[in-house]
């Protein structure tokens, strides 16, 4: 279990004794921990040791999002779990630097993890936070990383800060309940609650608010465009974009819907289109990538393949002749059949299908629970199932990748 730090034993890992206790774990083994800590005890405080200890594990957990900074960064338990991935992060930052943003108040700012970024971006930023230890962090995490001199860290409640004269203000709202730890879905109940954000936000020339990529498109404002990010496939947040002022910005029309992929960087602007006409199964079937669904840009991209709905109520696209997009993974297929188990089994033997990727869209039935049922041999052959529907019927979908997807 990861023990929460006290600042006094921060500090001290700060110090000489504390930087050589942290080298010491550099590459520490988790299976080893008791007897490592046993052997560091011999020498050190206790309340220090733990503190190291649990910085070095909380650093392998932050691995995912920072990389090879972990190594050198101080985290706290909230930190790592809140905390927005780096690739992500520097996304973000871009952007404001292309907007021309050269100072920015970056409010609840957590460990410093956006404000790192946002610095290497070349943008001077005051970073706000009301939790001590977390601001004790976001400077220590500076300094390690060769960013104090544009980096302000200033400990206080974010909704007293005076944020005019900076280009922009980002804000980053606390979204998990400190009581339960679980994930809070409505955006009032975000700390601070969504409607201060957004008022924060309108205040400054330009600004970029985190939220949830699961909000609803009800509680979106008008006057902003929102951004939905995926990285590697998976859908890490959204935000909201405001422009006070125009000019040349690079910046949709307020009320503008966006997905961006990552690591490609590759960003769909919605034209704001109705769904398409669904229709018959064709020779591909196309699985938008999910900042695209969370963004209602499907119909964006049935355009841009020539496709269309399987059904009225499920993302899958199909056509009938392959078509290049970045916004949708492509599969070639083969078999269009009523959802049947007996039936699959059996063909699956037939063709010496070892290997089955299952996916499902609109089917209550599991992907495991299916799994278990096919009992799949050793063949040397591999399907993708698709377990969906087709005009309302529960439908079997067979087929494999496009060459190079």
């Amino acid at each position: 279990m990861v023990q929460v730090t006290d600042l006094n034993t921060f500090a001290a890992l700060l110090a000489p004794e504390g930087q050589t206790l942290l080298d010491a774990l550099r590459d520490y083994d988790p299976a080893d921990e008791l007897a490592t800590a046993t052997r560091l005890r011999r020498d050190h405080d206790a309340p220090l040791v733990s503190a190291a200890l649990t910085q070095a594990r909380l650093r392998t957990r932050a691995a995912a999002k920072f990389g090879a900074d972990a190594r050198r960064m101080y985290f706290t338990p909230n930190g790592v779990e809140q905390s927005t991935r780096a690739s992500v992060a520097a996304h973000r930052a871009a952007r404001l630097a292309a907007l021309g943003v050269r100072t920015l108040a970056d409010l609840c700012s957590g460990i410093g993890g956006d404000a790192l970024a946002l610095a290497r971006a070349g943008i001077s930023v005051l970073a706000v936070d009301r939790d001590p230890l977390a601001c004790a962090a976001a400077r220590a995490n500076a300094e390690a990383l060769g960013l104090a001199e544009l980096i302000e860290v200033r400990c206080a409640d974010v909704t007293e800060v005076d944020t005019a004269g900076y280009d922009a203000v980002f804000v980053d709202p606390a979204r998990r309940s400190k009581v339960r730890g679980g994930r809070i879905f409505d955006p009032e109940a975000y700390s601070p609650p969504l409607s201060w954000a957004v008022e924060a936000a309108r205040t400054a020339p330009y600004a970029a608010l985190k939220i949830a990529p699961g909000v609803p498109h009800e509680a979106l404002p008008d006057d902003a465009e929102t951004e939905w990010i995926s990285d590697g496939g998976e859908v890490k947040e959204a935000v909201l974009w405001f422009a006070k002022s125009r000019g040349d910005a690079p910046l949709p029309a307020p009320g503008a819907r966006r997905a961006t992929l990552l690591p490609g960087g590759d960003s769909l602007l919605g034209a704001g289109l109705p769904d398409p006409e669904p229709g018959p199964v064709g020779a591909w079937l196309y699985e938008p990538d999910g900042a695209v669904i969370r963004a209602h840009l499907v119909a964006d991209v049935a355009r841009q393949v020539g496709g269309r709905l399987i059904d009225p109520t499920i993302a899958y696209i199909t056509a009938d002749r392959l078509t290049e997009t970045a916004y949708a993974t492509a599969y070639a297929i083969t078999d269009v059949l009523p959802f049947n188990v007996k039936k699959l089994k059996a063909l699956l033997r037939e063709r010496e299908v070892g290997i089955a990727v299952i996916k499902k869209r609109g089917s209550p039935v599991e992907p495991e629970e299916l799994r278990k049922k096919l009992k799949l041999g050793g063949g040397p052959h591999s399907c993708t199932i698709f377990l969906t529907r087709v005009a309302g019927a529960p439908t079997m979908l067979l087929g494999h990748p496009a060459a190079g997807a």
